[in-house]
């Protein structure tokens, strides 16, 4: 039938007055409200408070007045924080909004899936989802799986007249469809209710780090109870004791570790978004960095995915054409045949390719004259598909194309001219073609047979395809090489075009190779140790895929897999990181996917894994830091008092509120800007039963943090040595502890290289930061009102600088340890250049 022209724009205005958008309406909460409720929930938030609310008990106005300004700040630094993490997750939803074709003003366009109207006429096709509810006009070839609905997961033919329904997945042809409703009015907006019930599991790493914060906190409940009981035992006060808890308590508790991890995934996301990698979900991020292997397709990932019709062999003459040189009446026999095996109208490469050919060479354009009765969609291992025309004549066209094993399955050849037939595949095959058999068949009445293989079938020839590989698909793998990366090809094509592409795009271990019928013929200790042995696998199909990832995940890999069709979803889902093309990736693959590479650029997966590496370890330095400052704080609060010093509360709430505002950013903004370490790309990637904190890290930072204690500790007696009052030894101390912190920031920039080194790397907010730190420090310390209210007394130079050595000596010794470490044998390759 004739597909209608489609609404005019006034009637799209007026479709959506009447029944509305195409967006399933979720319950959403407003993004301030959520971050407010969030921050005023937050254990410190609840300390700060319960601080100001005892200052003003006791009569001590100034210091409540400072909580209270305290907890404004606090807050207004968690609701920044959470607002950049939501407008990077924002900006991603907005470019993870699926598109749809329409036809409009008889015009076809593209527009957002959202945009989509009641009435409006709209394209589907392989690989996509069905954007709204709608009416079937006109089919080729459509089957669609149903299972988001019935859960049945398997293809249901469809035709003209036929329903389809939103976020169903077409599995194969193509079809028009008038839309009869949108958004909540489909059959999946009546039941997406139920789909705002489920939750995004929690990954490792966030277990990891709720699991650490959880005990911090009980730790701190415990002691909190004890300094509380120790000081209501000596002074008999409850609320003076209950304030001395308190600042112990927010000593101890690293709520910036939650906030941190929070920012760095967000931000990661969003600077990956900025790359053209579009991350689904942040969890992604954290698992880029410890990819170990990249499972890649060819078309279109390795190759530039342009299909250029390369050569024909016509059977009956025996000869095989190229260059164009279509012309000859065999040439045009086979031809006309994968272009009459194709669909009307073609949206894969080749068949447009095939329709081009046919268009510029044909000596009479028959493809007006004949209408398709019958067609067998693409299917079968390896697979085929056959098209039946006829004319007004009653003259009929059966041509099928397809994997030259199956063509020549159906035709039946003597053995020797089988032979002769797959020499030529391979003689095609090795120049990198890709290569389709093709037959005719002849039929009389209409009793189809069920399967097209019962045709009889006649072999009419071979069409190769050339598709050449990308100009820097070279440096990629190379790249994935350097950086312990396994890369693996898991494609539909044949074992000879494959071996052949890979050996001209530079990849290594491309000796062997398996098919997927190999691979489902394996047991699974036999598929284990292919897996690990083998780097090409050829005629793959949905379930070998399958096989290969989990094969891979049950050996330890982190796997990576690249993907664009329909039957890749499945492998797509199971791998750690499914990575779908942007361009000619189907909806399918890009729903299955948790990343999008926008320009289908594999080069980008360089960039991502080195992204998330980045990010992982600075995400490990922001926790090393926290937890090596902390430990002092939470000592020079704790050890006066337990061992019954002279200035038993050294620190009060106000001290190490202070403390908080400064570490807080340091983490959470400062590393998070971090560049990336020139080693990062060398180095493997790291074990996926490696716990985020190991041993050897744990300890570094709890001996950073012994040290600086050390060194506080040691001013302090010092102090008392000498005679000196409370408030001096307060700020000798307290010069001690912020000395120690500037000098941690830039030791813990890097746990390899040196302090001098990673002083060149670019990151403005550090510097900002650390002046910020200095300048506030001097005035509170010499500036007579602040110095009042936070009980510091300016020292003389000697002391001042003492306390200001000890502050950096208690750190600057990590320096020797690298220093050792980089000469142990394991130093960088000297041509290495650093990426900053």
């Amino acid at each position: 039938m004739q597909i209608p022209p489609g609404l005019t724009d006034e009637q799209v205005i007026e479709s959506r007055l009447m029944s509305g958008t195409n967006e399933l309406r979720s319950k959403e909460e407003n993004s301030l409200v959520s971050a407010i409720r969030e921050t005023v929930t937050e254990p410190m938030f609840l300390l700060l408070v319960a601080a100001g609310i005892i200052y003003f008990i006791l009569g001590e106005t100034s210091e409540g007045i400072f909580m209270i300004a305290a907890i404004v700040l606090v807050s207004a630094i968690s609701i920044y924080q959470d607002s950049r993490s939501r407008n990077a997750l924002e900006a991603l939803k907005a470019l993870n909004k699926p598109t749809a074709r329409v036809v409009r003003n008889g015009v076809e366009k593209e527009v957002p899936g959202a945009d989509i109207v009641k009435g409006d006429v709209m394209i589907v096709e392989e690989g996509g989802q069905v954007p709204a509810d709608g009416r079937v006009l006109r089919a080729n070839d459509l089957s669609v799986n149903e299972s988001i609905l019935t859960g049945e997961a398997f293809a249901v033919r469809k035709s003209e007249g036929d329903l389809l329904f939103q976020g169903t997945a077409v599995i194969s042809g193509m079809a028009w469809c008038e839309v009869t409703a949108v958004g909540s009015q489909t059959e999946l907006g009546k039941i997406g209710r139920s789909l705002e019930e489920i939750r995004v599991e929690k990954s490792p790493l966030q277990k990891q780090i709720s699991s650490f914060v959880t005990k911090m906190a009980i730790v701190g409940a415990g002691v909190f109870l004890l300094v509380w009981g120790i000081n209501f035992y000596h002074s008999g006060n409850v609320l003076e004791s209950l304030l001395k808890g308190l600042t112990l308590a927010m000593s101890i508790l690293p709520e910036e570790i939650p906030v941190a991890f929070t920012t760095f995934m967000a931000l990661g996301a969003w600077r990956l978004m900025q790359m053209g990698i579009i991350v689904k979900q942040t969890q992604t991020v954290e698992t880029l960095g410890s990819a170990s292997v990249i499972c890649t397709d060819k078309t279109g990932t390795i190759t530039e995915n342009r299909m250029e019709l390369a050569a024909l062999y016509a059977h009956g003459s025996g000869q095989v054409y190229n260059d164009g040189n279509w012309g000859p009446a065999a040439a045009q026999s086979v031809l006309s045949t994968a272009m009459w095996a194709s669909e009307t109208q073609p949206f894969d490469p080749m068949e447009i390719a095939l329709h081009a050919a046919y268009t510029a060479t044909a000596p009479a354009d028959e493809r007006p004259a004949f209408h398709m009765v019958h067609e067998y969609p693409l299917g079968g291992k390896p697979p085929m598909m056959t098209h039946v025309f006829a004319n007004a004549a009653g003259q009929r066209i059966i041509a099928a194309k397809g994997a030259p094993e199956a063509i020549l399955a159906c035709c039946h050849l003597p053995e020797q001219e089988a032979a002769a037939v797959r020499a030529q595949v391979n003689a095609l095959a090795g120049k990198g073609y890709r290569v389709l058999g093709v037959a005719r068949s002849t039929l009389e009445g209409t009793a189809y047979p069920a399967e097209q293989q019962a045709l009889p079938f006649s072999f009419t020839g071979l069409v190769a395809f050339y598709d050449p590989p990308k100009h820097n698909i070279h440096e990629v793998f190379n790249s994935f090489y350097k950086a312990g990366i396994a890369v693996k090809i898991i494609t539909g094509d044949n074992t000879p075009t494959t071996v052949s592409i890979a050996q001209q795009a530079g990849f290594k271990g491309g000796s062997q190779a398996l098919t997927g019928d190999e691979i489902a013929g394996m047991k699974e200790a036999a598929l284990g140790s292919a897996v690990k042995e083998v780097n090409i696998f050829t005629r793959m199909f949905p379930t070998a895929k399958l096989r290969i990832i989990n094969a891979l995940k049950a050996d330890r890999q982190i796997v990576a897999m690249t993907g664009d069709g329909v039957n890749d979803g499945p492998a797509l889902k199971a791998a750690h990181i499914g990575i779908a093309m942007g361009h000619k990736g189907t909806e399918i693959a890009k729903r299955a996917a948790s990343l999008v590479l926008t320009d289908d650029d594999l080069s980008k997966m360089v960039d991502a894994v080195a992204m998330g590496r980045k990010i992982y370890s600075n995400l490990k330095k922001a926790i090393q830091y926290i937890l090596s400052i902390h430990i002092p704080i939470i000592l020079t609060v704790t050890l006066p008092l337990l061992l019954g010093w002279v200035y038993p509360n050294i620190f009060t709430p106000v001290h190490v509120i202070f403390l908080e505002l400064i570490m807080g950013p340091t983490c959470s903004i400062v590393y998070e800007n971090e560049p990336i370490e020139k080693n990062t790309m060398l180095q493997p990637p790291r074990p996926a039963t490696l716990t985020f904190l190991n041993w050897r890290e744990l300890n570094t930072s709890i001996l950073q943090g012994l040290m600086i204690t050390l060194g506080t500790l040691g001013i302090y007696q010092y102090a008392v040595y000498n005679g000196y009052p409370e408030d001096l030894t307060r700020t000798l101390v307290f010069i001690t502890l912020m000395s120690a912190n500037v000098i941690l920031t830039l030791v813990n920039r890097s746990f390899y290289y040196s302090m001098l080194y990673t002083v060149r790397y670019n990151n403005r907010l550090l510097r900002f930061v650390l002046l910020l730190s200095v300048l506030l420090t001097v005035a509170i310390v010499y500036v007579p009102p602040f110095a009042a209210f936070f009980k510091f007394h300016p020292p003389m130079f000697r002391p001042l600088m003492l306390a200001i050595g000890a502050g950096i000596l208690s750190v600057v010794w990590m320096e020797g340890w690298k220093w050792i470490k980089r000469n142990r044998g394991r130093t960088i390759p000297p041509n290495s250049s650093p990426v900053l």
